[in-house]
């Protein structure tokens, strides 16, 4: 599995490969995943969902690694099918859970992580994401109890002492509880998102369990550390993808350059800092502060999210109240011939975080490497009588 991610993560700094993604997936491989229609993007979406609602504490290093993969090739991802739109939301709903971003002190970069996907498709491939953009005004609760995420202390102390008994409540039933218009855009009836909020609950729990707490076992391995992924990659920044010749016009931009956008483009953003997030460290030390929350929540990249929703809410809730829309498809038809143009903020460079080699993955490459020989020589027994030391076993 590692392996397997450290090689995307070596691909998905090249441009060519976030391009070829967007070819139809059409081979199918037996794999305990939805049925989809879309492109290999898509594939690569729910497969790396899958892996982090597993809540297997071996994989949890790497969720950043995951992350950045899909931060780096989406500029470049010109369909995403509702199956994909759907399972990324629902990332989101789970890592901006407030009682998760207070767990440990970089839980938040996963949430800047998705924030700058999102950013990257809809700034540079709005056209042809008419599902993810229909999935954000659905889920766009979501985006507003971030940015009113609350930094009061009395509140953080709250949330901080009760963490592990607090229910997961990210998940919201009603997308506009004031509304009486009984369309798909005002509630969650049924779509492809259904049983979404049940797997969220569990997946908040597992998380909790992992972040917060020890799973008992009876054996334990102290192998080499997953590097952190800053450790891991260097940033450059990128062409903007040639969309049909003009990609600026098409998503739609103002004169202003945000300092928002700023932020989220700058190095020093905590999105290009982040460290890795479960390493083994004892949060019980650490506890978040007012100021922690504060130094970080007011440079979330909300800004063009926010600009979208701002704009094309109250044109869907028209069309829905005008035309009595019940089927989720006509709305997406009606966003597929929407524009954006000069609405939304000057789009953002695009960094890319490509792999580079390091003492960290050097050493793990290494460890694992031995490990595999060792485990295929072992019959006959060729290491008998000999002092190998590949890792320690602690039994408890």
């Amino acid at each position: 599995m590692h392996i397997g991610v450290f090689i995307l993560l070596l691909l998905s700094g090249e441009r060519n490969f976030g391009v070829r993604l967007n070819k139809p997936y059409v081979t199918r491989v037996p794999m305990d995943i939805p049925v989809f229609t879309g492109t290999h993007a898509d594939l690569l979406i729910i497969v790396f969902h899958k892996i982090i609602v597993s809540a297997h504490q071996r994989l949890q290093p790497l969720y950043d690694c995951l992350l950045t993969i899909i931060v780096n090739i989406s500029p470049y991802l010109k369909t995403l099918s509702m199956v994909s739109s759907n399972k990324l939301l629902h990332l989101l709903e789970a890592f901006s859970s407030p009682w998760f971003l207070l767990a440990a002190p970089d839980n938040h970069h996963l949430v800047f992580f998705l924030l700058e996907a999102f950013n990257n498709l809809i700034q540079y491939q709005f056209d042809g994401n008419a599902n993810l953009v229909y999935t954000i005004i659905r889920k766009r609760q979501v985006f507003f109890s971030l940015s009113n995420l609350a930094t009061d202390t009395q509140t953080i102390a709250k949330l901080s002492t009760k963490n592990s008994n607090l229910p997961p409540t990210s998940s919201k039933k009603s997308i506009d509880q004031s509304a009486n218009k009984q369309t798909i855009f005002q509630t969650n009836s049924k779509s492809t998102i259904d049983g979404e909020p049940q797997l969220n609950k569990e997946f908040s729990q597992q998380l909790n369990i992992s972040s917060g707490g020890v799973i008992p076992s009876a054996v334990t391995t102290t192998l080499a550390e997953t590097p952190s992924i800053h450790k891991m990659t260097e940033r450059t920044l990128a062409a903007s993808p040639n969309i049909d010749g003009n990609e600026h016009q098409r998503s739609g931009t103002n004169n202003e350059a945000s300092p928002l956008s700023s932020q989220a483009a700058s190095p020093s953003s905590p999105t290009m800092a982040s460290s890795n997030h479960f390493q083994p460290t004892d949060n019980s030390l650490w506890s978040p502060t007012s100021e922690w929350v504060q130094s970080w929540k007011g440079k979330l990249p909300l800004q063009t999210i926010m600009r979208l929703l701002q704009v094309l809410v109250p044109q869907v809730e028209k069309i829905c109240m005008d035309r009595g829309l019940t089927d989720e498809s006509e709305i997406i038809k009606f966003l597929q011939h929407g524009t954006l143009v000069g609405l939304l903020p000057v789009p953002h460079p695009i960094l890319i975080r490509k792999y580079q080699p390091n003492s960290g993955t050097v050493m793990w490459f290494r460890t694992y490497m031995w490990g595999v020989i060792y485990l295929r020589n072992v019959d006959p027994p060729i290491w008998y009588d000999t002092d190998v030391k590949l890792f320690e076993i602690q039994r408890v």
